[in-house]
């Protein structure tokens, strides 16, 4: 859910099952986490009732997911890296969060930090997503689609 690779603000996304984002929160660095995922419950609550399971890392535990439970019904799966872990591992489900903030991160304007206001940047974050999605939908005919299958 959440994000740290732009300085002085902290995105947290909410995304499908395939990456696309569905709701993203910009606040300050310093800000704790659970802070911004009871902000997205709230607004998940009114947006997607439906939804019942969320996966996010180490930092929405405890109190985040007693509150989940109780007040909305969600339940809040913490995807935990191995103590044994060194270097870089494939952690399940967290992956998909973490290429959508990488396809965000291929924005020339999500880059960087260039907004005053988080409401600014939170826009921008809307409008690269469904810039992505209009190019899936319409690609462009003169490029090769990547990963494309080889016929042999």
């Amino acid at each position: 859910m959440g994000e740290k690779k732009v300085a002085g603000r902290k995105r947290h996304y909410l995304v499908d099952t395939d990456g696309h984002l569905l709701l993203v929160l910009v606040g300050p660095a310093d800000e704790d986490d659970r802070v911004g995922a009871r902000w997205i419950l709230r607004a998940r609550d009114h947006r997607w009732p439906l939804l019942q399971l969320i996966w996010g890392d180490q930092h929405y535990t405890g109190e985040v997911q007693d509150e989940a439970r109780s007040q909305y019904g969600i339940r809040l799966e913490v995807v935990r890296k191995p103590g044994e872990q060194r270097g870089f591992v494939l952690l399940p489900r967290r992956w998909v969060v973490e290429r959508t903030i990488a396809w965000q991160g291929r924005s020339r304007r999500l880059s960087k930090d260039y907004e005053h206001a988080t409401e600014y940047s939170e826009s921008w974050c809307y409008i690269g997503s469904i810039q992505l999605l209009l190019k899936r939908l319409r690609p462009r005919l003169d490029s090769e689609p990547p990963y494309a299958r080889k016929v042999a």
